[in-house]
């Protein structure tokens, strides 16, 4: 029988099969697609005809097209509904797809070409466009090493094999720890958790086979566990789990891969001439330099541990009147700052959780697109790959745009976090193909369901990178959508947030599960009013994880990284009462792949432009300005990385930003 996945997919829109395929045609399938991406690099290097741009450079472009596909449907299963069967074809796959990256750019006769034609670029009459995709392609090939000989090139191969294996064996221990871990509650561990939250650890005991609820680790539960319930007890219960992931002990314990990998990442850099793995990888980012992202954090550092210390004393005095001797704990911080933020602001999760219903915040982000952007939002009843995952078609004027994926709800299957990826990306070459794009999320499941605003910001973040790529508009996949330098893939997420906190989309969306009555305006000022409310913790939190990270890669590996991990917030003067965001055995973001290895820091770099950028449209007068939001399609969401990024947004914005406005944006200028 004919494999679903490379058999001609006649669904609509064509979308994946998705109850046509099974687990058992993923490897036949990969191994047909690199049989036909090695044919057809080797019909590129070996074409006797001297190199053009078509021939070499575009024939590079489509040569993966069946592995993209197979590639795209089987990491966003892989990542969203795990199973045995897939972790193990994860396992598989690592050390091969990686050994076939290293034959592309190994490949001395295809690098002899792509080089010719950037001694020649200046002759060759090229578009931007197509100047800007030959420069990336031979810098991509010389920073994997396409210049290197002999036993350094061998050695390289060697390493990103390594790599790649380490990151999937990251990736899958940290699941199974989030996977297995569960609290389970009695009715009296309920008392004094609002509605919300029992719900929600009831729904967590039946999806882990329970008879009664069951807290777990998943960050729509625990924080929410953390903020109200009155059992301290439970509650370090709770948080030393959290933070235990990836160092429990036994096999899936991740503090030796994580040495392991700082070390080979330093091998590899130095293979390539460069001092530190920082130095290379921030090479080709908006930052440029390790010293330059390190200044930036004590920037921001300084004013929020300030914020930060001042706001621990006002808890600690909370906890003491509650006749607790002994200092704050974290498992304290989140329960005495709740209670703080009703009493200084007269709000709690509870009063506001109601007004902020799942289906009604999708149709707010859908909204907002609408009126910036106008597209409209079409339900599809389409196969998929769950049943909580659904689509929607996206089009504007009466013309498709994309299809829209969301899988919103946690489950045991599912890594931990939210995420956008794109099972098929926007390109031109080789027939206009249009995206379908997937966000994942993992919010407690409800009926309702409700989520917290930081939630909503969440859902709101992710669709910030799903219009990246839906309204991609570029002819070269390699520069579509989201493939833009790390520290500016998050400008159009976080700046997508700021509609959320527009008074009138709250007016509109904002109503209450049960009644449908919109939220009270002093209800809605309140809210606005406390948004940077203990902004010195989030800030602290996200700051440490950042310089932990660039720490680990800027200079020679640590032997031990927790021991370096400790290190540098004992430097810092890392508040006591206050954890990582992500500590090294859990930190997916920089040990479970390249992405954000020293690169962590970028959600703050793309926050100095968010906070600037959502100024445009005040300046403008409206957060819906038609010309604001015109620009910032044409030089933001359309362009992909058909540009550099200082370029692309200093001709959005007339010039670039300076830090202060982020400062403002959390409420730290005053704190500096």
């Amino acid at each position: 029988m004919t494999n679903p996945l490379l058999a001609p997919w006649d669904t609509p829109f064509a979308l994946p099969p998705f109850d046509k395929i099974a687990d058992a045609d993923f490897a036949p399938a990969m191994e047909a697609a690199l049989a036909e991406g090695r044919a057809a690099i080797r019909a590129i290097a070996e074409n006797p005809e001297a190199p053009t741009f078509q021939n070499t450079i575009e024939a590079l472009e489509l040569a993966d097209a069946t592995l993209d596909r197979v590639a795209g449907v089987f990491y966003n299963l892989a990542g969203s509904d795990s199973n045995p069967a897939r972790e193990a074809l994860q396992r598989d796959f690592a050390p091969k797809l990686s050994a076939y990256s290293s034959e592309i750019t190994n490949n001395a006769a295809l690098f002899a070409r792509i080089d010719d034609l950037w001694q020649r670029r200046e002759t060759l009459g090229l578009t931007d466009e197509q100047m800007r995709v030959l420069y990336l392609t031979h810098r991509s090939f010389t920073r994997s090493g396409a210049a290197l000989e002999g036993p350094a090139r061998d050695r390289l191969t060697e390493v990103k094999s390594r790599l790649a294996v380490l990151g999937t064996e990251f990736t899958q221990n940290l699941l199974a720890d989030e996977r297995e871990w569960f609290m389970p509650l009695t009715e009296a561990d309920l008392d004094g958790l609002p509605d919300f939250v029992v719900t929600a650890a009831r729904e967590a005991g039946r999806e882990k086979g329970q008879d009664g609820p069951v807290v777990t680790l998943s960050r729509s539960l625990i924080v929410p566990f953390l903020q109200f319930s009155p059992r301290r007890d439970l509650r370090e219960k709770a948080y030393r789990a959290w933070t235990a992931r990836g160092m429990t002990g036994g096999k899936t314990d991740n503090r030796a891969i994580t040495a392991e990998v700082l070390a080979l990442r330093e091998e590899r850099a130095r293979l390539l001439g460069y001092d530190s793995f920082a130095a290379y990888k921030l090479e080709t980012e908006m930052a440029g330099s390790p010293q330059a992202v390190r200044d930036l954090l004590m920037r921001v550092w300084e004013p929020a541990r300030a914020q930060a210390e001042a706001d621990a004393d006002k808890l600690a005095a909370m906890l003491h009147e509650d006749g607790i001797n002994g200092e704050l704990e974290p498992w304290d911080w989140r329960y005495y700052a709740e209670k703080r933020r009703a009493a200084e602001h007269d709000l709690n999760e509870a009063e506001l959780k109601p007004y902020f219903r799942l289906d009604a915040m999708i149709e707010a982000s859908f909204d907002c697109a609408h009126r910036l952007f106008g597209l409209e939002f079409r339900p599809l009843d389409v196969a998929l790959y769950h049943p909580d995952a659904r689509a929607w078609e996206v089009t504007r004027n009466g013309d498709h745009v994309a299809v829209f994926i969301g899988d919103y709800f946690a489950r045991g299957s599912k890594r931990s976090g939210a995420w956008c990826s794109a099972m098929r990306s926007q390109k031109k070459l080789g027939g206009d193909t249009r995206p379908v794009v997937v966000n994942v999320c993992n919010f407690a499941k409800g009926d309702p369901c409700l989520l917290s605003y930081d939630d909503a910001r969440t859902l709101f973040h992710e669709f910030g990178h799903a219009l990246h790529q839906m309204l991609s508009d570029v002819t070269y996949g390699s520069i579509s959508g989201t493939s833009v330098a790390r520290d500016f893939v998050e400008l159009p997420s976080q700046l997508y947030e700021h509609w959320l906190e527009v008074p009138e989309v709250l007016d509109r969306h904002a109503r209450h599960a049960t009644t449908g009555a919109p939220m009270p305006p002093a209800l809605r000022d309140r809210l606005l009013a406390a948004r940077t409310y203990d902004m010195g913790f989030q800030t602290v939190e996200y700051v440490a994880s950042a310089l932990v990270d660039l720490d680990f890669h800027d200079g020679p590996a640590p032997a031990d990284p927790m021991a370096a991990q400790a290190g540098t917030l004992a430097r810092l003067g890392m508040p006591r009462a206050i954890g990582m965001r992500h500590a090294t055995p859990h930190f997916a973001h920089v040990f479970a792949g390249d992405g954000y290895s020293s690169g962590y820091y970028s959600y703050m770099w793309s926050e100095v432009m968010d906070a600037d950028a959502f100024e445009a449209f005040e300046e403008a007068g409206s957060p819906f300005d038609a010309d604001t939001a015109a620009r910032l399609e044409r030089f933001i969401l359309s362009a992909g990385g058909s540009a550099e990024a200082d370029a692309l947004y200093t001709a959005f914005r007339g010039r670039m930003p300076g830090v202060e406005a982020l400062l403002k944006g959390r409420g730290l200028d005053r704190a500096a």
